[in-house]
């Protein structure tokens, strides 16, 4: 039984059968040329012998011969062509005319040949059947362009990320997370660094790597690297998790094998979770171990206001687009303090991301807000150049005896105008 096709190749296959059809001839097929083997794609004849997925090596293709002018494209006769009688295709599969014409992308590549062949002369094969073939091989192009892109799109990703991967994951870097009140370190959050030439932030990179199946591997290593400065820092450490990773067993696996009473799971306004109730079960056992949870940018959409309605925080960290001018502009103020009392009210730390002016600094901790992090306090940089952190706070109470609303229960908030570090 041959192998299933693609959508994309079920509308190959109609064009393949419209030319079959329209030459009258056995057998009809698209191949892909890669320079050193012809792959016959989708393959259209009665014949069982010949079938989807079958290669030969593209020299000695009789395709290669027309491509190259050794040939012509049009072969009412093979056996009138000495070259082409001595070819593969002729010798044992016994073609006797053929028809083929190169399939070419938008950039001017080829991808390969659309081609037609009967096991018999056909003196009537002629200019205007390749004109045929040369129009259906531009819809077929059309139609297998964007896989192709996805294709090489994906292959350039996989390049890109080998020696990152290689090497252990991306390089991290610690940004502290003060006291307000005090300016005191209480923490840091771990963000992730790709090489410069990349050109791309980091939210961007771990979206490329989850679109090629390695967005978790590449995940967990950047964890890791965090966690190993657990012995050269002190306070707690906030990670970055995808849902994604939350949910796979290596990512479980990887998260309670840290420090619980150090550790801060962080989980971003941009991250779509579909099953509230599954991200509640892989984080249970973590948070009750002692693991604090933080939902990101918090104030950048509506979808973070049921993160955390839905999960509970212990931390709720605003996002810098409502917290950048904050000191001259009276709107932000009162979204800030709106969220202040909600955190506060439910038992949760608020933490301002992005303060980058004393102004700002003085006006958040005015509004209430805990914690705050940005350029004012300290770029992210190597662990050793963070200060140590200021006495213990009070400890956060048990999620267990924390009050919360029900997932049923909606909290009416200002909203504001709407990334993984």
């Amino acid at each position: 039984m041959g192998r299933a096709r693609t959508e994309a190749q079920d509308q190959v296959a109609d064009l393949l059968r419209t030319a079959k059809d329209a030459l009258g001839l056995s057998l009809t097929f698209l191949s892909r040329m890669d320079g050193e083997t012809q792959h016959l794609e989708v393959v259209e004849t009665s014949l069982p012998f010949l079938r989807d997925g079958m290669t030969q090596r593209q020299q000695t293709s009789i395709c290669q011969a027309i491509l190259d002018d050794r040939l012509p494209a049009v072969i009412p006769d093979i056996a009138a062509h000495p070259e082409a009688r001595a070819l593969p295709a002729a010798r044992y599969v016994r073609i006797r005319s053929f028809v083929s014409v190169p399939v070419v992308l938008s950039d001017g590549s080829l991808y390969g040949t659309f081609c037609a062949a009967g096991f018999r002369p056909d003196p009537e094969l002629a200019q205007r059947d390749k004109s045929l073939m040369d129009v259906l091989a531009r819809a077929a192009a059309a139609i297998i362009e964007p896989g192709v892109q996805a294709s090489r799109r994906a292959e350039a990703i996989h390049r890109r990320l080998e020696p990152v991967l290689s090497q252990g994951g991306p390089s991290v870097v610690l940004q502290p997370i003060v006291a307000l009140a005090t300016g005191q370190r209480v923490g840091a959050e771990a963000l992730s660094r790709f090489p410069e030439e990349w050109a791309k932030a980091p939210d961007a990179c771990f979206e490329e790597a989850h679109s090629v199946g390695e967005g978790i591997h590449l995940e967990l290593l950047a964890i890791e690297r965090a966690a190993s400065f657990f012995d050269l820092v002190d306070g707690y450490i906030a990670v970055n998790v995808s849902p994604a990773a939350l949910f796979s067993p290596e990512g479980a696996k990887v998260l309670a094998e840290l420090a619980p009473d150090r550790l801060v799971v962080e989980l971003s306004e941009h991250d779509a979770i579909e099953d509230y109730a599954r991200l509640t079960a892989s984080l249970e056992p973590l948070r009750r171990s002692g693991v604090r949870l933080a939902i990101d940018d918090v104030g950048a959409g509506f979808s973070s206001l049921r993160h955390i309605v839905q999960s509970a925080p212990d931390i709720i960290k605003l996002d810098r687009s409502i917290v950048a001018g904050v000191a001259i502009d009276p709107v932000l103020r009162t979204l800030v303090r709106s969220m202040v009392e909600f955190g506060h009210g439910c038992g949760a730390k608020v933490v301002a991301e992005g303060i980058e002016t004393a102004e700002d600094a003085a006006e958040l901790t005015d509004l209430g807000v805990d914690h705050g992090q940005g350029w004012y306090f300290g770029r992210p940089g190597p662990p050793e150049s963070l200060g140590p952190v200021a006495a213990p706070e009070a400890p956060w109470p048990p999620v267990s005896l924390r009050a919360w609303p029900t997932p049923t229960s909606s909290p009416v908030l200002p909203t504001s105008a709407s990334t993984r570090n």
